[in-house]
């Protein structure tokens, strides 16, 4: 259990409520099943939540309780299959494979929401960049295994199955036998090996190696079977690898070939890049020619499918305008290895369109305008008003998710700061970071900011949560109290000038903080960073100065340690140990100490 000291280093707000704009019924245009004729083999369930299902959840149809679940009982699976019409009339045409040999022999198998979907239609969304690809993975997580609708239980998913063996020492991971990648070409160990050899031991890519492949300070290996079989080995047992592969810090191949990590890459397709495959001074000119600087930078990029649209995937949808673009667009993967109950192949909706939004105002006045089908990512809840008002006019429904990571909008105190040692010595400072929290006034920023529906409150996960620290931990040195934080500021030695503002102890004026945010977010992270600002030098006389940057570079000054406060939210952290990133300086990405999160990453190495 986390000690409530840990969540002191994070000064948090409440407001953790999403809020969720769908359209109503009858927007995109839909499909009946073809069918197709029966399966040679009877496919046995092998399942997991698939992400082409799970989006709907967060719709208001949610509300009535049910959730998608995946068949694991064998007699349940379907015995004939059934595809998109699109994909029939390819069939039809000899430009694609019937749907019986695009899918494995035991696909997984989904229980719908509600009812079983219609095929067809255009998902259409809003995103704000090149830097927020994340939109489009929370649609495509493709791990090897994934957690239930829950979040109480582990499921399979590109991997069919899973043993633990020896104790606990080695996890062996049970392939699907004939699944296919988005191009058709087979999927096997193959593709694993191919990572763990060539990307991830390799020092150009994966100069510092992954914490979730040790245990006790040694790294595991990985081992070929056979075709469809991977063993995770390591020197003691480590079954919570298990937990660690179905989180966002391992993810899949869809949200971290980026960076030559998720576990496989397509081997067939990604050689061409690799030096131990083709010539390294071809290689080294194509990505010269491309704007790169070296090899290793050109093959991650390559392995990006957001931006390399030829890559293959074994997501759900597939990029066919990247990221880079005004509109990005995902279609449908011919080669999903999933179906519902029915036997259809997923996903149901044939395509995905983001339209860029400069930022959050335009994206949110298109909601408003009924221009997005289901959107929850930067939808603000400050519009509530103007959303109901013209709920009916334009024909969608306006609901709320309750996220139990605990805060919305995070003041991330940098512990590694060193641009400035008087500065330093104060964010290091337990007793002034209490002051800061005391001097919030987290009511205000929620009847603002969140209309009243937040819950206002440290950036403890909900107390209903598994890694809550106690009762009362949200409300720890979190509720507003000018009093005792000028006490603790006035014990400090931090005294107040003739204008109020608390003094440099080095004699160099002003005590005046920076604190980062970025536009086009989640909320308004820089309207709340200005008012918390306000809160400050009123009630306890520190002064601080907001900055708003665009998120790309927000991400390099905090990699480069130049930040000292830095908004945003700690989702994830209702689970510290699958997702430890905001809770913990785990890597050169904590706003609470990057440099010793790069020494942690590289083993002493850097930072």
């Amino acid at each position: 259990m986390l000690s409530r000291r840990d969540f002191v280093r994070l000064i948090g707000l409440g407001g953790a409520t999403a809020l969720a704009v769908a359209c109503g019924p009858g927007a995109p245009p839909a499909g009946n099943p073809t069918a197709a004729p029966a399966a040679q083999k009877p496919a046995a369930a092998a399942p997991t939540q698939g992400p082409a299902a799970a989006a709907p959840t967060s719709a208001p149809a949610a509300a009535s309780g049910n959730l998608p679940q995946v068949v694991l009982d064998p007699a349940k699976a379907p015995k004939k299959f059934a595809e998109a019409p699109i994909l029939a009339d390819l069939v039809k045409a000899g430009k694609l494979p019937p749907v019986e040999q695009r899918l494995p022999e035991q696909p997984l198998v989904l229980q719908p929401t509600n009812e079983t979907g219609k095929y067809g239609g255009n998902w259409r969304m809003a995103f704000t960049g090149p830097a927020d690809k994340q939109n489009m993975e929370r649609h495509n997580h493709d791990h090897l295994i994934y957690w239930d609708a829950k979040v109480e239980k582990l499921v399979p998913n590109v991997a069919g199955g899973w043993d633990i063996q020896d104790g606990g020492k080695t996890i062996v991971f049970k392939l699907r036998k004939g699944m296919k990648w988005s191009d058709g070409e087979p999927f096997t160990a193959d593709d694993i090996m191919f990572w763990y050899e060539d990307l991830y031991q390799n020092e150009d890519l994966n100069p510092s190696k992954a914490s979730f492949m040790e245990i006790n300070g040694k790294q595991g290996t990985v081992e070929k079977i056979d075709d469809y079989n991977v063993a995770f080995k390591f020197d003691a047992p480590y079954q919570m690898l298990l937990d660690q592969v179905a989180s966002l810090s391992v993810a899949g191949h869809m949200t971290e070939g980026w960076h030559a990590m998720g576990l496989w890459a397509p081997k067939h397709y990604m050689k061409q890049f690799h030096p131990r495959y083709a010539d390294k001074n071809t290689i080294e000119a194509q990505a010269r020619a491309a704007g790169f600087d070296n090899w290793a930078n050109y093959f991650k990029d390559r392995n990006d499918v957001s931006r390399n649209v030829d890559c293959p995937t074994t997501a759900p949808w597939h990029f066919t305008s990247p990221v880079t673009q005004p509109q990005a667009v995902m279609e449908r993967n011919p080669y999903y290895f999933g179906v519902d109950t029915d036997g259809n192949q997923l996903p149901y909706i044939d395509k995905i369109t983001w339209t860029l939004a400069e930022n959050l105002e335009v994206a949110n006045l298109r909601a408003i305008a009924g221009e997005y089908d289901l959107q929850v990512r930067h939808m603000d809840i400050a519009k509530l008003p103007a959303f109901k008002e013209n709920e009916s006019k334009a024909n969608f429904t306006v609901g709320f998710w309750k996220w139990p990571h605990g805060t919305d909008a995070g003041f991330f105190v940098n512990q590694d700061f060193d641009g400035d040692a008087e500065i330093a010595k104060w964010l290091t400072n337990k007793d002034f970071r209490i002051a800061l929290s005391l001097g919030m006034d987290r009511d205000q920023l929620n009847e603002v900011f969140w209309l009243g529906q937040g819950d206002p409150g440290g950036p403890a996960p909900a107390e209903d949560t598994l890694y809550n620290a106690g009762p009362g931990s949200r409300k720890l040195h979190s509720t507003l109290d000018p009093k005792q934080a000028n006490d603790i500021l006035d014990k400090l030695g931090l005294v107040k000038g003739p204008n109020g503002v608390r003094q440099r102890t080095d004699g160099q004026g002003d005590l005046v903080l920076s604190v980062t945010t970025v536009g086009a977010a989640f909320v308004n992270w820089t309207g709340i960073a200005e008012m918390v600002a306000q809160h400050w030098l009123k009630n306890i006389g520190i002064k601080a100065n907001v900055q708003e940057v665009e998120r790309s570079l927000m991400t390099r000054q905090l990699n480069a340690n130049q930040l000292q406060i830095r908004v945003w939210s700690n989702d994830g952290s209702d689970n510290p140990f699958t997702y430890p990133f905001h809770d913990m300086a785990f890597s050169q990405d904590s706003g609470i100490g990057p440099d010793t999160g790069k020494y942690y990453e590289s083993g002493g190495k850097l930072g």
